[in-house]
């Protein structure tokens, strides 16, 4: 009976051991899930001519964009993407775009 009880105690101490190997390592993958997929942010800034990167207007930082093709049509353009930051990888990755309003240029009176 004495090692039927410590037979079933050890099966138990192991399971739970397993289980909490199993969890921790769920979390560990979370966490880094959560960092390369933060928040979409807003970003101002202008598309490069070749569409690959991205140079954001409040700190001059050059970004790679990892979907080229979410800006086709937008090279060389002043825009505001709704992007995800990996700012470990030095990318963005483009959810949607829409062209940014030029503060600095005057309206024609003259038209």
């Amino acid at each position: 009976m004495k090692k039927l009880l410590a037979l079933v105690f050890a099966a138990a101490l192991m399971t739970s051991v397993a289980l909490i190997a199993q969890d921790n390592m769920g979390n560990m993958s979370n966490d880094n899930m959560k960092a390369s997929s933060a928040k979409p942010s807003h970003i101002v800034g202008k598309i490069s001519d070749d569409g690959k990167t991205f140079t954001s207007d409040k700190d001059g930082k050059s970004w790679n964009i990892d979907n080229p093709d979410a800006v086709k049509g937008h090279e060389g353009h002043h825009v505001v993407l709704n992007a995800n930051v990996a700012s470990d990888a030095g990318s963005v990755h483009v959810n949607s775009l829409k062209m940014a309003k030029d503060s600095g240029m005057k309206k024609d009176s003259s038209m």
